[in-house]
């Protein structure tokens, strides 16, 4: 029995969501990565490890703190966005959540990690 993938975005996730919503009929960028978005989401639905593992001791502090992750996986997305998700049991043996954490730019995602500049 295949179990369902339900994909739930996280505030922080659904704020930028909601920005890339607003911006994409007046801006390319917005719209390229709001696509990308919505099509990497359709993939994670067909195959939940679609993402890059992403390994437990890099998992961010604030991860672990505020949603309890244990797992990570990362999606990249056109101009060096990327999107962070975790999987977690959903309410039913039938279910599967994929809670994407973080849709951020490069510069973003380096910051959560601890990335310096070069």
């Amino acid at each position: 029995m295949n179990k369902t993938v339900r994909v739930i975005l996280s505030p922080d996730a659904e704020e930028v969501y909601k920005y890339l919503n607003e911006k994409a009929p007046s801006s390319k960028l917005e719209r390229s990565i709001l696509n990308a978005v919505n099509k990497k989401v359709e993939l994670i639905k067909a195959n939940i490890h679609y993402g890059e593992p992403i390994s437990k001791d890099k998992i961010p502090l604030e991860f672990k703190q505020k949603y309890g992750v244990t797992n990570l996986f990362r999606v990249e997305l056109p101009q060096f966005w990327r999107m962070l998700y975790t999987l977690t049991d959903g309410e039913s043996e039938i279910e599967i959540i994929a809670f994407i954490l973080e849709i951020s730019s490069h510069e973003d995602y380096d910051k959560l990690f601890g990335y310096k500049k070069k």
